[in-house]
């Protein structure tokens, strides 16, 4: 296995890209491996690694299914659901709560009515 190639930030030659330039481009990896990475130095700790990916072996992405449409809005919805009261909280719960504020913060049982 051969070493990946490394730059420093901001110095990556064309026809690179990471994985959120190719989606701002609306291509994807397409199953290529990561050709070269770029290291952007820090102080106190190691350096960021970021994966670049050949743009020119890039695809498109795929389009949204109505499928995977109800597939993603059901994901939300269950992030959004409190699993104390059973109710929408009209936000995502937060992990650490793992339940709606109203839950989290009430002595009793929630009455269900989100902040």
């Amino acid at each position: 296995m051969s070493a990946l190639p490394v730059y420093r930030w901001h110095l990556a030659p064309d026809g690179y890209a990471t994985r959120r330039q190719l989606r701002a481009r609306n291509l994807r990896p397409g199953g290529q491996d990561v050709a070269a990475q770029l290291e952007r130095p820090r102080r106190r700790r190691g350096p960021l690694i970021a994966y670049l990916y050949r743009v020119n072996l890039a695809k498109p992405v795929r389009p949204m299914t109505p499928a995977r449409w109800a597939a993603l809005a059901k994901a939300n919805r269950a992030r959004r659901t409190c699993p104390a009261c059973w109710r929408d909280a009209g936000y995502v719960i937060p992990t650490a709560l793992g339940t709606c504020v109203p839950c989290a913060y009430s002595e009793g049982t929630c009455d269900g009515i989100a902040a």
